[in-house]
């Protein structure tokens, strides 16, 4: 089910309504109701992949509760390993069994010899990579005795099932998101309208910013070759916009959701565009795959401790396998390379920790080094996202090659001017509003009411002029 379709406009006030009548029973009725939801949500996709989480699911919880009934380690370390391989395996079958086996055929061809493997005919299970992190995280904490194992399994049944972030995230640890199941929920006004607030930016950034800029860049990437190096550029930076407006979307629509069930998921984006080097933009982007990755891949291989060539080990390591998780190509391990050669020097200075504040805090405009170092990572991360939106390495090279043409000087006359107006007065509603959570945080700024309602007015006539095309969110197919 998408959020921006008629289904999810019908489904989001049922459940709601029928969520907060069951407010003063038992909360366990509240999170029995939420994973039949959640299962509902999930289902409208292919009902099929409901045994797959279902088993995910019950693996993980009884696997944490061996562990908690052994003090041996070695008997954790086992139940462990079965909570790995199971998800991991299901994980790998699904979404890597194709690219391992046509790379072993090409790796006998480059030696001569013709190889021709089985390949499987599978769906990639929907948001199989965001919840399968999500229930490993718990093993994991149990396993390192951060966190208790529940006996509510209805509780952990919601946690890893909840719709608003099932599908694309944010990746929620059971150390902040399965608590919040134990408590008792009483509806908050001001959290339901901050979330509707989040709601409806998100829906704004997913329909009019990444869905129009997305028929652009698919127009030009899709014939690369038949277009100028201006037009090129034109078509690397709308991909870098549509991956941002509809992947920070999701998140939006999400955390506001799981408010008006009284929830609270974790940020997952922090306006990464007006990043000042590549260290910053990670620490802003996909805020919760790169913590997930920083806490159970980085530190355990030895962080930042460790001789020098230690740390450059495991800076490529993170940021291979995090190419790797998105998808099953060659251009997403090319994608984790470059962002990787990217950090390197920050590294090797001891730079990359120089800027956790915000661009700009103390003033409205950012001085012209601070522009300078905006504007270098903005055009080194649409580079970088070349290969992450090219269906091969070649092409990605190919379009850079494109790129760096004596057309490159020609006016790229490709879309409207209101679309680029409209795209500057998006990144300029961000940041003036870079110190807040959300675009739509405007109570404080706003004090006048009526004016805020003709803001929420224009978002809502934009969103249905431009909405025309249902498009499927990005980050679906991770």
């Amino acid at each position: 089910m998408l959020f921006n379709s008629i289904e999810f406009a019908v489904f989001l006030p049922l459940v709601f309504l029928i969520y907060w009548l069951l407010d003063n029973k038992d909360v366990k009725y509240q999170n029995i109701f939420l994973v039949v939801a959640s299962y509902v949500f999930y289902g409208w996709w292919d009902w099929r992949f409901l045994f797959l989480i279902a088993f995910s699911s019950f693996v993980d919880y009884y696997v944490a509760l061996l562990m908690s009934k052994t003090e041996s380690n070695a008997k954790r370390k086992v139940f462990l390993l079965m909570s790995l391989i199971i998800n991991l395996g299901f994980l790998g079958f699904f979404k890597y069994y194709n690219f391992f086996a046509e790379s072993f055929a090409n790796a006998f061809t480059l030696f001569g010899s013709h190889f021709d493997p089985y390949r499987l005919r599978v769906v990639l299970p929907v948001g199989i990579s965001f919840y399968t992190f999500q229930t490993l995280s718990y093993s994991i904490d149990v396993y390192k005795k951060k966190l208790t194992p529940t006996n509510d399994i209805f509780s952990f049944f919601a946690f890893v099932s909840f719709f608003p972030q099932l599908v694309a995230g944010p990746i929620e640890r059971a150390t902040h998101l399965l608590p919040q199941f134990y408590k008792q929920r009483k509806f908050d006004y001001n959290k339901a309208n901050d979330g509707m607030r989040q709601i409806l930016w998100g829906l704004f950034k997913k329909i009019v910013i990444a869905d129009s800029m997305a028929y652009y860049a698919n127009t030009i990437f899709n014939n690369y070759a038949d277009h100028s190096g201006s037009v090129l550029v034109v078509g690397a930076i709308c991909f870098s916009f549509q991956i941002y407006g509809d992947f920070s979307a999701y998140s939006d629509i999400a955390i506001g959701t799981a408010k008006l069930f009284g929830f609270e998921l974790m940020r997952n984006f922090a306006y990464p565009y007006f990043s000042r080097d590549i260290a910053e933009f990670w620490r802003r982007w996909h805020i919760s795959l790169s913590t997930w990755f920083r806490d159970y891949l980085y530190i355990p291989l030895g962080g930042s401790r460790g001789t020098m060539l230690k740390k450059v080990r495991n800076t490529f390591i993170i940021f291979i396998v995090s190419g790797f998780w998105h998808g099953a190509n060659w251009t997403f391990i090319a994608w984790g390379m470059l962002n990787a050669l990217y950090f390197l020097p920050l590294l090797l200075s001891k730079r990359n920790r120089q800027n956790t504040d915000i661009a700009a805090e103390n003033s409205f405009l950012p001085n012209f080094k601070e522009s300078f170092q905006i504007l270098t990572t903005f055009i080194m991360t649409v580079i970088a996202w070349i290969f992450f939106r090219a269906e091969t390495v070649k092409d990605a090279l190919l379009y850079l090659e494109g790129i760096f043409d004596r057309s490159l000087f020609t006016y790229p006359d490709v879309m409207p001017h209101r679309k680029l107006l409209v795209v500057a007065v998006f990144v300029f509603i961000e940041w003036i509003q870079r110190k807040k959570t959300h675009a739509l945080d405007i109570q404080k700024e706003i004090p006048y009411r009526f004016i805020r309602w003709i803001i929420y007015c224009l978002l809502i006539f934009s969103i249905m002029w431009m909405g025309g095309i249902k498009q499927k969110f990005i980050y679906f197919q991770f």
